[in-house]
């Protein structure tokens, strides 16, 4: 078994060799497209579920369906300390002078430059820290006041209209769109409600944690009749057995049935883990039959690597607090625990875990599934938390 040949790839966002089982949300994004381009209403769309489901591959796949369907499109990925205005100039920017180049001299493309300008100077960025140019004047009185709720669609207007003057889309797509603030995400929003009610050829794909449908209607209580929130979730057994299967077939590699029930029970179906079983187990086999024997002897190996690599880093940002916190919803018994149940597993009263619980959610680690529920936002990483802290401190 070759490992040069593995067709396996464990890693952030990295495209497995067979994508499966997402098929309704790419039919979902194309019929966007399409009715965006012909003028019909539709919602964008918010890509919501655990981490290691898939959600970047899956945002990257829609990227390369908007080119294919003629949409020029930018790609950002949000972080937790970066502000919204810092992440989106250089991308638009970018966005604008291509469509400059294209039309030869549109007025509205220029003039969409020329609001970007205004942009940059409303929100204190200074220019030349985005290369704008000094012959691109800054139009007074649009976009220019620093309320980010009346800025940004403003822009946005403009960069919708200058598409249509060219008879062109623009797709913008953003990953981890949950990082945004209220006021960002609020924003956003907005924004697209006003490109939407001007059937503007322009689409926003987003794609965050499951807490991303409750904080975008806390932004705007609009928000769930302007955008579609799919989730995105762990993989049947039939599509987890075709992820595995089909590109080992195609290397003239087989995986014994009993090989991949094992796999499909140590992953439950999460793709990110499906590819870390079979990659090791590829590397470990030596012969073109992956049998249940050899991904017995790989998931010591596996779950170091997961350990190592997946796990820790998110563990490592965390308060010693904030761990026995996780510690406690890693008590066996349900995927997701009552507030309270926790509270009386720590020993403590149950409104003194609010400013743990809003930092823990804050940082991505856990979500609440049902009011007065918490469950970790990271799939199997109760029981990392088990092995790395086997008892609970009251």
């Amino acid at each position: 078994m070759d490992p040069i040949k593995n067709p396996f790839s464990p890693g952030a966002g990295s495209p497995p060799p067979e994508l499966v089982g997402r098929d309704p949300t790419l039919e979902e994004a194309r019929v966007l497209f399409g009715r965006i381009k012909q003028k019909r209403a539709e919602k964008s769309i918010l890509l919501t579920g655990l981490r290691g489901v898939g959600k970047t591959v899956l945002l990257n796949e829609i990227e390369r369906l908007a080119k294919t369907c003629g949409y020029q499109t930018i790609f950002i990925e949000a972080h937790e300390n970066k502000e919204l205005a810092r992440l989106i100039i250089p991308h638009l920017r970018g966005l604008l002078f291509d469509l400059d180049r294209t039309s030869g001299a549109s007025d509205k493309v220029k003039r969409s430059l020329a609001l970007l300008h205004s942009f940059i100077g409303a929100v204190r960025l200074r220019a030349s820290d985005f290369l704008v140019e000094d012959d691109i004047e800054a139009e007074k009185g649009t976009a220019d006041s620093g309320d980010l709720e009346v800025d940004l669609p403003n822009l946005f207007i403009a960069i919708g209209e200058a598409a249509e003057d060219l008879k062109t889309a623009v797709a913008i797509l953003i990953d981890e769109i949950q990082y945004f603030n209220q006021k960002e995400l609020g924003s956003l929003i907005m924004a697209m409600h006003k490109v939407q009610q001007l059937q503007l050829p322009l689409v926003l794909i987003g794609a965050g944690l499951p807490t991303l449908p409750g904080l975008a209607g806390d932004s705007k209580t609009y928000a769930e009749r302007l955008f579609s929130f799919p989730n995105i979730g762990a993989l049947s057994k039939i599509d987890a057995n075709r992820a595995l299967e089909d590109p080992a077939k195609a290397a003239g590699v087989t995986f014994e049935p009993e090989a991949l029930e094992e796999i499909y029970r140590l992953t439950q179906g999460y793709p990110y883990f499906l590819q870390e079983w079979a990659y090791h187990s590829w590397n470990k086999s030596k012969e073109s039959l992956i049998t249940m024997k050899v991904v017995q002897d790989t998931t010591s190996t596996v779950i170091t690597s997961l350990d190592q690599n997946f796990f820790r880093v998110r563990f490592d940002r965390l308060t010693p607090t904030e761990k026995n916190f996780l510690r406690a919803i890693a008590e066996p018994g349900s995927n997701s625990k009552r507030t309270a149940d926790i509270a009386t597993a720590l020993n403590i009263k149950p409104n003194t875990l609010s400013p743990i619980r809003s930092s823990l959610i804050k940082k991505g680690m856990i979500y609440s599934p049902a009011y007065g529920d918490i469950a970790f936002t990271v799939p199997l990483f109760d029981e990392f938390i088990i092995r790395e802290i086997p008892n609970l401190k009251t």
